[in-house]
């Protein structure tokens, strides 16, 4: 079973690395980083790098689909090789999938018309602009389509779909031996959680999630 990532400039770390540290553990799995040339490329920040490995060409019929997210995603919401990939791939993968502000790219791309979806908190209006429904819960499969809400959404994601492919006891050793057990300081992962305060300082990265600008 071939996992295809899809990467590009400034895509989210965690956005990528989440969902592989999770698929590359599955039995005769393969998972690769694919993008429109090959090579490095950064993450937002600019500090960290991931090489793809393959181009869009190099991989016409993956297995599953596995779109990152990231401010670079705003290059990314107008027809282009991306698109035409995704949609060609889509037509004969098991799962069309997302993690964050990638469920943009897979809408843009025509592939959740009519279908419910999620995004960073931020963003998740704007799946609506491209036809889909908006859904607030960290993790919405509609038929073969899952899509994940903001970057570490994307492990829950991930799970979940080894689940589906093989079995809940694989999907569970598989979380068990990366130790997924997340147990964080603070309930501030959700604005329905996290203190008002919070929410208004994430906000002011409005225009940064929106537009992939600082």
């Amino acid at each position: 079973m071939q996992f295809a990532i899809v990467v590009f400039d400034r895509f989210t770390a965690l956005d990528a690395v989440g969902p592989y540290e999770v698929l590359s553990r599955v039995p005769g799995g393969e998972v690769v980083f694919v993008g429109e040339r090959e090579g490095p490329v950064r993450t937002e920040v600019g500090s960290l790098a991931l090489t793809v490995d393959a181009t869009f060409t190099d991989v016409p019929h993956p297995d599953v689909i596995v779109v990152a997210g990231g401010p670079g995603q705003n290059d990314h919401m107008s027809d282009g090789p991306m698109h035409r990939w995704l949609r060609r791939a889509d037509a004969t993968s098991t799962w069309t999938t997302s993690v964050c502000t990638g469920s943009l790219i897979l809408a843009a791309a025509g592939l959740l018309a009519g279908r419910r979806a999620t995004s960073h908190w931020l963003s998740l209006e704007l799946l609506a602009e491209f036809g889909a429904v908006p859904t607030e819960e960290r993790v919405v499969t509609d038929g073969k389509y899952v899509t994940a809400a903001g970057v570490s959404a994307g492990i829950d994601m991930a799970i979940g779909l080894v689940a589906a492919i093989t079995d809940a006891t694989v999907a569970q050793a598989v979380q068990l031996g990366i130790e997924y057990d997340p147990r964080p300081p603070f309930v501030a992962g959700s604005p329905r959680t996290a203190p008002p305060e919070v929410v208004a300082v994430v906000r002011g990265l409005r225009d940064f999630i929106r537009t992939g600008e600082r």
